[in-house]
């Protein structure tokens, strides 16, 4: 574990960083006496790698299919259709 002040973190940051991808834990003491901690933040999963990101119109074309009878009142609603 390193332990570093404010001022040498920023003097030693590509150093610190290179440490903590190595897996080194890396603690910053501020003169106030708070610390804080650096860490790798995980990449996100990527759970479809074909999909563009984000819908956007018309990406859902020929994915859904409206029938004819869409309109029609459903069986057994026909006394609430009135």
């Amino acid at each position: 574990m390193t332990q570093v002040t404010i001022t040498e973190a920023q003097q030693r940051l590509p150093e610190l960083l290179s440490a903590v991808e190595a897996g080194e834990l890396v603690t910053i003491r501020s003169d106030t006496g708070r610390t804080f901690t650096l860490a790798v933040q995980p990449a996100p999963p990527v759970l479809n790698p074909d999909w563009p990101g984000y819908p956007h119109p018309g990406s859902a074309r020929g994915l859904i299919e409206v029938t004819a009878a869409f309109d029609e009142p459903l069986e057994g609603l026909e006394e609430y259709m009135e």
